[in-house]
């Protein structure tokens, strides 16, 4: 099973992400880690991503989750998936590629942008990401104003997992 965790920047893929592939014992990886070098600079310089721009990202991504499901590997993915394109061209079987939606209100993200360090993507881009929000209507829903293990243990619970 892949599981993809989706959200807008600061929802806490990547530390959810983290948690539940540890929690399972399989690799995490972050979908920041697929964008070509050009799309992290324009990130850098607080330029919203435009659908050209996230293709071959997303091309990147799906052959990944490919090779896993061939290779018959689990794994958890962290990746922003903002729209129903995108997600619809990563979830190539829904019966071995979950969807997990990680979704929380603007306020809420907005500071925890403010307080993260290190990170590409600058808290401003915040506003073009909820622009760019199609909610899924499939897939787990999970509020993320719970604690990160209860957010796991939600998770788990709802995949059976």
């Amino acid at each position: 099973m892949i599981i993809i965790l989706m959200g807008v920047s600061g929802s806490g893929k990547t530390t959810i992400g983290e948690r539940l592939a540890q929690a399972l014992g399989w690799p995490f990886y972050d979908a920041d880690q697929f964008h070509p070098p050009a799309n992290v600079a324009k990130m850098r310089q607080g330029i919203p991503l435009t659908d050209e721009d996230r293709w071959p990202w997303l091309q990147a991504l799906r052959a990944h989750i490919e090779t896993c499901i061939h290779q018959g590997v689990s794994a958890v993915l962290a990746c922003s998936a903002l729209k129903q394109a995108y997600r619809e061209h990563l979830i190539i079987d829904e019966t071995k590629v979950k969807l997990v939606y990680l979704k929380g209100d603007y306020d809420l993200i907005r500071e925890r942008l403010a307080q993260r360090r290190g990170h590409f993507m600058p808290p401003e881009l915040l506003a073009s990401q909820f622009a760019a929000l199609e909610e899924p209507e499939r897939g787990v829903v999970v509020d993320i104003v719970h604690p990160p293990e209860t957010i796991v243990a939600l998770i788990r619970e709802q995949l059976g997992v």
